[in-house]
């Protein structure tokens, strides 16, 4: 099985920065794209940034020139760096990665982690 785990989440100001970070474990033979998304109460999940495998980078509109999406991939880890934070971005932020096993090597598997909360509020 593959764990994603979430770290970074908290309470920032309007304005402040925050860096979260995701560290897949588990039977991994190799990792494809991960990414960022996040749900916000009564609204629908939906993508934050992605990364390829080779370092390609993808963000939604609302957060270019604002966040930036980076992977230490012999960590297995992808991380988020968030500045100039604004309430609208106040989210369960979820990591995800596209992982082919140990024993499914021909096959990629969506996986995801729990989700961490990021509140901006003052």
């Amino acid at each position: 099985q593959v764990q994603l785990v979430e770290s970074g989440g908290g309470l920032v100001q309007p304005g402040g920065s925050l860096r979260l970070s995701c560290a897949a474990s588990g039977s991994i033979f190799r990792i494809n794209a991960m990414g960022w998304y996040r749900q916000a109460p009564g609204k629908e999940r939906e993508l934050v940034a992605a990364i390829t495998s080779s370092g390609s980078t993808n963000y939604a509109d609302s957060v270019k020139g604002r966040f930036t999406i980076s992977r230490d991939s012999a960590k297995k880890e992808v991380y988020l760096e968030m500045n100039s934070l604004k309430p609208e971005d106040t989210a369960v932020y979820y990591c995800n990665a596209g992982v082919f096993t140990t024993t499914l090597r021909w096959r990629e598997d969506n996986y995801w982690g729990q989700g961490t909360q990021v509140t901006v509020s003052s």
